[in-house]
């Protein structure tokens, strides 16, 4: 209906077209807001108040923060500008192209420990604890701490307990994000000692639609235990997807070229201190795993050859 014919018609007559408009969008906003917006929204633990705060008010001003952004953002843009003119992450095209393995992280001192960070069930209102420092002659990383599987009394968390640590993304100029490029190498190189328990490593690659922030690839991580030292080599074939923990069905490999963060998690239930140490973590390119992925990829839609 049109507004000059709207404007024909009395008061009486407008009441109750009105109403019908309000009860038709009653009925059609709950089919159009998706579920799966309410599935991506941040954690919030039961009980706890929704925060609710204006965009403005979540900016502080500082100067002398500002200043010193400033001067680390040029820097860093700077380095950029004389890596790319060295060749490829600041090495020569010769060395780049020959190189066959890669230590990404090694800890040698107070100042390694800074690129990573460790976090517990206590988010989510659990009793694990987790710490992280040097190990001994501050060679290594040691991460240490006490697993707990009783799930907070909410009323609505069923399952608790893990550990876990992570490198922290790292930036370029401007704050923007600087990913890992290992699409020249194949495996993944760990110099670990544990005390016997499963861990799992998580590698984040840059995803590209906001539904697939929490994608993750994971593998399994066995230790021996003891004091001996254990190299551990896993090829990239053998990572599968993951969605918030939940394997995916939908399988496909790893991209390498855009690497984000490593991290390594602790959920066996099996309650009490862990301890794991950490020398080096790195990359290598072994020639003979030819495997480009180790399990199935299925079509959606696979092809029908008509028969002839």
């Amino acid at each position: 209906m049109s507004l000059t014919q709207m404007s024909r018609l009395s008061a009486l007559r407008l009441v109750p077209l009105a109403q019908s408009h309000i009860l038709l969008a009653s009925s059609v906003s709950p089919l159009i807001i998706s579920k799966r917006t309410n599935i991506q929204q941040p954690y919030r633990r039961p009980g706890e108040p929704r925060k609710e705060k204006l965009p403005w008010e979540n900016f502080r001003f500082s100067v002398s923060k500002g200043l010193e952004g400033m001067q680390k953002t040029f820097n860093l843009l700077s380095k950029e500008f004389r890596d790319r003119w060295v060749g490829p992450e600041g090495k020569p095209i010769s060395e780049h192209m020959l190189e066959q393995n890669r230590v990404i992280w090694e800890f040698r001192g107070a100042e390694s420990l800074e690129e990573w960070t460790v976090s517990s069930d206590r988010e989510i209102g659990g009793q694990s604890e987790v710490y992280l420092k040097l190990g001994r002659n501050n060679n290594t990383c040691f991460l240490y701490g006490t697993l707990c599987s009783t799930p907070p009394r909410d009323g609505e968390t069923r399952y608790s307990g893990y550990c876990t640590m992570r490198s922290k993304q790292k930036l370029a100029s401007f704050d923007r994000k600087k990913h890992f490029d290992w699409s020249t190498f194949n495996t993944l190189h760990l110099r670990i000692r544990g005390d016997g328990r499963p861990w799992m490593i998580n590698i984040a690659p840059e995803t590209y639609y906001s539904h697939q922030k929490d994608d993750m690839y994971c593998y399994f991580l066995y230790t021996r235990g003891g004091p001996y030292w254990q190299d551990v080599k896993i090829p990239f074939s053998k990572f599968f997807l993951t969605h918030r923990g939940r394997i995916q069905d939908a399988q496909h490999p790893l991209w390498l070229d855009k690497v984000n963060t490593i991290g390594f998690t602790l959920g066996d239930k099996a309650d009490g201190p862990f301890q794991l140490e950490i020398d080096f973590i790195g990359v290598d390119k072994d020639y003979a795993h030819t495997e480009e992925f180790a399990y199935e990829v299925y079509k959606r839609n696979p092809e029908v050859k008509a028969l002839i």
